[in-house]
């Protein structure tokens, strides 16, 4: 067989992605904050596209400036513009005042020279960030008098902290970062367990609540001292019974004793905690109006952008072939952008439409409602690819009559069926599951079999690992764990 070059010619079909496609798919799969982002960095790149000013900020204004004109011409006075500034030369700049411009605050001052209103805002409204655990500590600290070492130990201690308040480092290697013996160590470390709140620097959960007893004045040979220092295992899986054969008491003075444990803190650090919530915001809402369900696209604080009218004037004018050539690029780029942003705004309400229309019950009733769904049936419903569903649905999040919940959250697969023939999911069997336990007596609480009983008794048919596996992910205790023996 001989090997040769020829030119040979094949018609073929096949699917190439442009860069229209392309972007079109970037944008639908961003939630709200990329979003704006990504439309931010297009109009510091491209000169065709502007923020549309809001019909609030125009008007406002407007009328602004017209109340100038009109009240300089009622007053005869004459009608001061600024001068523009010409070159980079400092004497070209137009004199300003900047005492007017002082960089300070002060609540009580007032144009009108009148008291300031209790509601004004403080110099503290304007920290950068909330004081933690570790400045409050510092502050205590602040007020003893301690030496050059001791301040080297208690900032050691300070920076081992974690977020519960717990001391993460060994006496020994504090020793080894600050040069002192274990005595001197241990002594700081006492002294910073007595600050507040009680219960701070511990070792483990176990010394935290003993710390805590101990500020409340309960002694070592009381009965919950004694329970917290050598029956920990036993409080933690509230083996009463087991805790009063340990230390000879009765079962019920052992369940006494441990009431005063639901007055302390395990986690002290906790309430000092800085950390700053981070609050979600929808991309769609669904809202009932005359007893319809409505989907409406969020486009709060989401520039709206538009082809620069200074810019197309500027095309239409003669312009050098170089100029027009790349005005034209950047219109073009812009006009795709503007078109998957509709594409954008359009498949995403399209797809809410669709799982309203299959979840209609779930936002009248809840999740005890929520109905099997996948991908697959809103792409055939909406006519579109089940990967479009996808990226739709992906990281955002609709508000709803019951509350917040991400997209994926209505799509699930079949669980169980019932009596009936009727399919359900996963989170609705979840939900009668943890309303059976919460209606159950704390003396004598559901084991999983029993659970699993009650499931069928009301046409669900579930195995018993079905129901713990359900019950874990939930975060509900095993029975024993769930078990209160009354007095």
């Amino acid at each position: 067989m001989s090997l040769e070059l020829r030119q040979q010619l094949k018609l073929t079909q096949k699917l190439v992605m442009t860069q229209q496609l392309r972007q079109a798919i970037q944008l639908l799969q961003m939630n709200r904050l990329e979003l704006s982002n990504a439309l931010q960095v297009e109009m510091e790149q491209n000169p065709m596209l502007e923020e549309v000013a809001s019909s609030l900020e125009q008007e406002s204004s407007k009328q602004e400036s017209l109340s100038a004109v009109e009240e300089a011409v009622n007053t005869g006075e004459e009608i001061q513009v600024t001068a523009q500034v010409v070159g980079d030369s400092p004497a070209a700049v137009t004199e300003v005042n900047w005492e007017d411009y002082a960089n300070n605050f002060d609540a009580d001052f007032s144009f009108a020279h009148e008291a300031p209103p209790t509601d004004a805002p403080s110099r503290f409204d304007f920290l950068s960030a909330t004081p933690g655990l570790t400045a409050f500590l510092a502050w205590q600290l602040s007020h003893l008098s301690l030496n050059e070492l001791d301040l080297a130990i208690a900032r050691c201690i300070l920076g081992n902290l974690n977020s519960h308040g717990f001391l993460e480092a060994d006496i020994i290697d504090i020793c080894t970062e600050t040069s002192c013996s274990e005595e001197e160590a241990e002594a700081m470390l006492r002294l910073m367990q007595s600050l507040d709140p009680p219960g701070i620097a511990a070792r483990s959960l176990q010394e935290s609540l003993l710390l805590q007893l101990e500020r409340r004045g309960l002694e070592e040979d009381s009965l919950i001292w004694r329970i917290v220092a050598n029956c920990m295992n036993e409080l933690t899986t509230r083996n009463f019974a087991a805790i009063a054969r340990q230390l000879g008491s009765t079962v019920r003075a052992a369940q006494q004793a441990t009431a005063v444990l639901s007055e302390l803190t395990p986690y002290p650090g906790n309430e000092y905690s800085n950390e700053q919530a981070q609050y979600i915001s929808p991309d769609v809402y669904v809202v009932k109006i005359e007893n319809q369900l409505v989907v409406q696209l969020n486009s709060e604080e989401l520039p709206q952008v538009q082809l620069s009218t200074v810019y197309q004037e500027m095309l239409a004018q003669k312009l050098g072939t170089e100029a027009k050539e790349y005005l034209q690029d950047k219109k073009r780029n812009a006009q795709l952008l503007l078109n998957a942003l509709e594409y954008r705004k359009s498949t995403i309400c399209r797809v809410m439409e669709s799982i309203v229309k299959y979840q209609e019950e779930f936002f009248e009733k809840g999740a005890s409602a929520l109905k099997p769904l996948v991908l697959n049936d809103v792409a055939r419903d909406i006519g579109v690819h089940e990967s479009t569903v996808s990226r739709a649905t992906a990281n955002k999040y609709v508000h709803t009559p019951q509350g917040l919940y991400e997209l994926k959250y209505f799509f699930s697969t079949a669980a169980a069926a019932s009596d009936t023939g009727e399919e359900l999911t996963s989170e609705s069997i979840k939900q009668r599951l943890n309303h059976l336990i919460r209606s159950e007596d704390p003396a004598k609480p559901y084991s999983d079999n029993k659970l699993a009983e009650l499931l069928e008794q009301e046409g669900i048919k579930l195995a018993r690992r079905t129901v713990a596996k359900y019950r874990e992910q939930m975060k509900i205790l095993p029975v024993k764990h769930r078990r209160h023996r009354k007095d």
